[in-house]
């Protein structure tokens, strides 16, 4: 289903040019009124327009994640959803059956024209390339954001997102929900309390199959893309490419340079996040990583070297092609990132180090062995200290290890919270989120930093956060911030 068009008003005449990936400086600026200057926020957080004391709120992007985050805003019972936004329209008409009332679009800025001061909130649910345009003009309108992990694409788009939510003032959330469960609150507090002594290492690990494990590259020539998806506004400030079924859209773009940030960029910013609060972390000093042998092209040669194999000239050159392909667009399969950090009061020693372990890279054995059970867990967090361990696995209760050693000690106790519901409360001037753009942001900087890493693999990227530069390695800096489509520019963002 297409988008309804904005109605002019005399008070707010408002033109919308139809040409697609269009964004220019009148339909950027325009839609608030320039009389009024920012929107009108009353001190419960809802605007003016609020016409029955509930958030006013919209969704952008409707399908998997999408469709989540729509279901838990719908179940709260001061919220009211009015409004829906998806590039493909099959997936919002299916949206459009949990909320029937629901005002319809297929592209945002459309939307944030269209419903100027009629929306005190919006999450912003679509792949990771997408998350900073949507967002930043969310917040240049004054709208409160819960958005989707990692926060952007690049590292230049979360500085300036947390900045500015800064300036604006309104409420930030990052889609990290784990964070406000009490399993990572329990984490937070067995840390920031001495319960394991000093903290001397933290292993994040994944193992289960995830959306990045595709093996690509992707396939010479595409085909029309079905007709309820508008793939223009899909491929959005991404290069344009085409369309290709089962590898993109809805669930597989995570494989893709362009549009993802690895898988480290969304489970690592789950993964990390109760230690990166419990010990205070500022931005790492250095980040390395090393990838699968598949995607590395002199490792193909070794590995067949080791196995005596003797490829003929035209399967060499083939496998030289395919890894180089595979290299430009894909993600690897399998990584193993490791973060050096300043330490502080609660870590052992002048450093602390984060370790990542995705796909077939697993933490050490003897770091394995601390498992009970001997079944090492598919995903999850462990903790090292000095008196002993934290073992979490996602979304589960914290285990203290040994456990003879723990058995005794009482559980701390907290209250229950839901990530959702807190967002709503801070809206509505009721509490503080517990994942803000300025707790979070510089943590997604550490995260994506890891995703550069990984284009350089086996170099270490030493990092100097204010000035944005990796001194030892500066060609690498220029995947800080990638050039936007044509089309496609953010004003007063710089790209």
């Amino acid at each position: 289903m297409g988008a309804p068009h904005p109605v002019p008003s005399a008070g707010n005449p408002i033109r919308v040019e139809h040409s697609p990936g269009v964004l220019t400086r009148r339909r950027f600026l325009g839609a608030i009124g320039a009389a009024s200057g920012a929107p009108l926020i009353l001190g419960s957080g809802l605007r003016a327009a609020s016409p029955n004391g509930k958030l006013q709120h919209a969704c952008v992007g409707v399908t998997r994640m999408g469709e989540n985050d729509l279901k838990n805003f719908l179940g709260n019972g001061r919220v009211e959803i009015v409004a829906l936004c998806d590039v493909d329209a099959g997936h919002l008409e299916k949206a459009a059956k949990l909320v029937p009332g629901a005002r319809r679009y297929t592209d945002w800025r459309e939307m944030f024209e269209a419903e100027g001061d009629k929306i005190d909130s919006v999450n912003v649910t679509t792949p990771d390339h997408m998350h900073f345009p949507i967002a930043h003009e969310a917040l240049r309108r004054g709208k409160h954001v819960y958005c989707q992990k990692p926060m952007c694409h690049d590292i230049a788009e979360v500085r300036l997102l947390t900045q500015f939510a800064a300036e604006k003032g309104v409420v930030t959330q990052l889609g990290t929900q784990h964070a406000s469960k009490i399993g990572d609150r329990m984490m937070v507090r067995y840390m920031r309390e001495g319960v394991i002594g000093k903290i001397k290492r933290a292993y994040l690990c994944t193992t289960r199959p995830a959306p990045n494990r595709l093996g690509g590259p992707r396939p010479p020539a595409g085909q029309d893309p079905p007709a309820e998806l508008d793939w223009e506004r899909w491929i959005g400030t991404a290069p344009m490419r085409p369309f290709v079924p089962e590898i993109y859209h809805p669930a597989r773009w995570r494989a893709w340079k362009d549009f993802s940030t690895s898988w480290v960029g969304d489970m690592g910013c789950h993964l990390m996040d109760a230690t990166w609060r419990a010990l205070d972390l500022k931005a790492p000093k250095s980040v390395v990583a090393e990838v699968d042998w598949v995607w590395k092209e002199e490792a193909t040669w070794k590995a067949l070297d080791a196995k005596g194999s003797r490829p003929m000239a035209e399967d060499v050159e083939a496998l030289r092609k395919s890894a180089a392909e595979r290299q430009k667009e894909n993600w690897p399969l399998s990584d193993h990132v490791t973060w050096t950090f300043d330490g502080g009061p609660l870590v052992e020693g002048g450093e602390m180090v984060i370790e990542w372990f995705d796909g077939e890279f697993l933490p050490p054995e003897d770091v394995r062995a601390l498992e009970p059970g001997g079944k090492f867990f598919a995903e999850g967090t462990l903790v090292v200290g000095t008196e002993g361990a934290i073992l979490q696995r996602t979304g589960g209760a914290p285990m203290l290890l040994p456990r003879e050693k723990f058995q005794a000690l009482p559980k701390p106790d907290l209250p229950p919270r839901d990530h959702y519901e807190h967002f709503v409360d801070a809206c509505l001037g009721k509490a503080k989120t517990e994942s803000h753009f300025a707790q979070t942001g510089p943590m997604t900087e550490a995260i994506l930093l890891a995703s550069i890493a990984i284009r350089h693999p086996g170099r270490r990227l030493d990092w100097e956060p204010a000035a944005m530069k990796i001194p030892n390695l500066p060609e690498a800096e220029r995947f800080l911030r990638r050039p936007y489509r044509e089309g496609w520019k953010v004003d007063g963002a710089g790209f």
